[in-house]
């Protein structure tokens, strides 16, 4: 697998990801959209099925899709430190992508919108009651769960040999169990990377980007993906 390849497959796949993920966020969120209002459970679901969605189309490089998962696997010793870095920089530059395809599709709804957190509510997680310890811990248990099960289920190797859908059971499970306090972004790009976009795409009254909670998704699934790879050794000792 070249970094090419890799790099690749990781930004179509994590841009499809997140443009089917913030566009069903937009859909419940933004006024005036057929969707408007449909729930908690209609959000959770449309993100389950876009992690199927992204990681059905990224099948050559594993798909990650995933800052955190990418880290697990460099620590597992599957990928090197060079093919890390590809895998986030695609990660990043997908999710950037993705985030701005949403914008151009519900264009006329973020100009109509006249609550700014509901516009950046499209792009990025935020707590419930903001205290960032909690939060952050909250966010290392929720990627916890979601590496963990990934390693388990793929005995250890990349997260291709998974397959699509049990992937979206995780992440759907961890939204409707853990995703109350914080949003569960348990990726740091699927959090960073609209954030990003957010900051500059040119969308009427927008307001602030919160920058001061943008470091909890980043840092939270970063030590949660972490300490579910060094766990797994002790705990899942035949996937080693």
């Amino acid at each position: 697998m070249t970094l090419g390849t890799i790099f690749l497959s990781e930004t179509v796949g994590t841009a499809v990801l997140i443009l089917l993920g913030t566009g069903v966020v937009a859909n419940v969120a933004l006024t005036k959209t057929k969707g408007f209002n449909g729930g908690t459970l209609m959000v959770t679901f449309g993100w389950a099925f876009a992690v199927f969605a992204g990681v059905t189309v990224s099948y050559s490089s594993g798909a990650h899709l995933n800052p955190a998962v990418s880290l697990a696997q460099l620590i597992l010793g599957n990928i090197t430190f060079v093919q890390f870095c590809i895998y986030v920089l695609g990660q990043f530059l997908g999710a950037i992508i993705g985030a701005t395809l949403c914008w151009l599709a519900y264009r006329d709804h973020f100009d109509q919108e006249p609550e700014p957190a509901a516009k950046l509510g499209v792009f990025s997680t935020g707590p419930a009651i903001r205290n960032y310890a909690w939060n952050l811990i909250t966010e290392i248990i929720g990627t916890f769960v979601l590496v963990f099960s990934i390693i388990a289920f793929t005995n250890g190797k990349t997260p291709a040999a998974l397959g699509a859908l049990p992937v979206a059971f995780i992440v759907l499970v961890i939204g409707v169990s853990l995703g109350g306090p914080t949003g569960y972004a348990i990726n740091p790009a699927r959090d960073l990377g609209p954030r990003i976009a957010h900051a500059f795409l040119p969308i009427k009254g927008k307001g602030s980007s919160d920058w001061s909670y943008a470091w909890v998704p980043v840092v939270g699934p970063l030590v949660g993906g972490a300490l579910a790879a060094l766990l797994s050794f002790p705990l899942l000792p035949v996937v080693h």
